[in-house]
Parts: C-alpha cells; structure tokens; sequence
C-alpha cells in the first residue's frame, strides 16, 4: 500500500512472508529511489508474516551504473 504524504513523498508498507523477503523488496525500492533506511521488520500478533514501513522519495530518482538497467 502507497500513501503520499506530499509531491513526491510516499509512505511504503511492506507485508511478506518473512524478514529476507521483507528487506529484499526493501533493496528494490533503494536502487531506484531515496528511501528511508530500515533495520527491523514489525510482527502483529496473532498474525502470519512481517512489515516493514519505509518512505521514499520519488523525485530523487537514483540513477545506476552505467549499462545497468533498473526495474
């Protein structure tokens, strides 16, 4: 889920099955924008599964090396 805050800025709650698939998609989103970082995942109790809430900023668009192609 995506929420913006204001031009640009957006809130990013991550739900997954565990912490290594909640920080890898966290590492997809660092590639290509400048987040927020994240150095733990939050449990619900009585609930399956992790989240992890990060902010990004989708006007500072991070460019890769060259010859690199982002998602």
């Amino acid at each position: 889920m995506c929420t913006c805050l204001s031009a640009g800025l957006v809130v990013v709650d991550i739900a997954a099955a565990d912490d290594d698939t909640a920080f890898a998609f966290h590492a997809l989103l660092v590639v290509r924008w400048a987040t927020t970082s994240v150095e733990r995942t939050n449990r619900d109790a009585g609930q399956s599964g992790v989240r992890l809430r990060c902010f990004l900023d989708l006007c500072q668009f991070q460019t890769g090396p060259v010859g690199t192609e982002l998602l």
